[in-house]
């Protein structure tokens, strides 16, 4: 591993910066061993391969600007957000981040199934770097937007999986950091509450948030990002206005 995701101090309202990135992973074994095969010191019939989910790929993303990425299933586009995110790191190439990050990514990963809808809310505010203080402070304005006030006291793994997501948006929504990251958490929900989660996101960026943006649904790609990414086999196609990258990723498509 050359570089890593780093984190460079908060400035100007948050810019990231991929400098011809790359990162591997291994698909699922074939042709493993026995257990008699261990025993008797026979090699594997054949090795594990290796792929590259991105490569060489470079983009610079400037404070305030609103990105989307768009691409087939499988060619890189959440792994590039999760490099971003810091959760993965890439092999080849770093990533750095002015400021922090608010990942709307997997957006209920870390919540506690047993704890309850109120003891996860703080606990997981608490995890992205709020202070006590300020989640008491935006406790009932968390829980408002949710729209989750009947169930506080509910284990989190008795709610419904658009419950969940209510919860987990209002809670990284409250964040204060100058990067939004958006991985087609809103997919899951009532058409109400999505419109309610949207109308946040705009408000983040009239706030001078910057935003990288993963979606199959150009409408909203269109509402949101004026600059397009299409990534295809982990690398980068084109970089530009977002309605000639979803002309490009559509005449593509058309010939598949």
């Amino acid at each position: 591993m050359t570089d890593a995701t780093t984190q460079a101090p908060a400035g100007h309202g948050g810019a990231i910066r991929v400098d011809d990135v790359g990162i591997r992973f291994r698909r699922n074994r074939r042709g493993r061993r026995s257990f008699k095969d261990l025993l008797a010191g026979r090699s594997r019939r054949s090795r594990p391969d290796e792929f590259w989910a991105l490569r060489n790929v470079t983009v610079e993303v400037r404070p305030g600007e609103a990105i989307g990425v768009v691409g087939r299933n499988g060619q890189g586009k959440s792994t590039l957000l999760k490099l971003v995110a810091g959760v993965m790191l890439p092999d080849e190439g770093a990533v750095t981040v002015d400021g922090g990050v608010a990942p709307l990514i997997e957006i209920t990963g870390g919540f506690v199934d047993d704890l309850t809808v109120r003891d996860n809310i703080m606990l997981t505010a608490g995890l992205h770097g709020m202070r006590r203080d300020l989640i008491e402070e935006r406790f009932d304005g968390i829980v408002d937007f949710a729209e989750i006030g009947d169930f506080l006291d509910t284990p989190y793994k008795h709610l419904s999986s658009g419950m969940k997501v209510r919860v987990a948006f209002s809670v990284i929504s409250q964040l204060e950091e100058p990067v939004i990251l958006v991985d087609e958490v809103l997919a899951v929900g009532d058409k109400a509450f999505r419109e309610k989660c949207y109308r946040r996101i705009e408000e983040m960026l009239a706030g001078g948030r910057t935003l990288f943006f993963v979606s199959h649904n150009e409408r909203d790609l269109r509402r949101f990002c004026v600059r397009g990414l299409y990534l295809d086999k982990g690398a980068l196609v084109l970089d530009g206005p977002i309605d000639a990258v979803l002309e490009r990723y559509n005449a593509d498509s058309g010939k598949r």
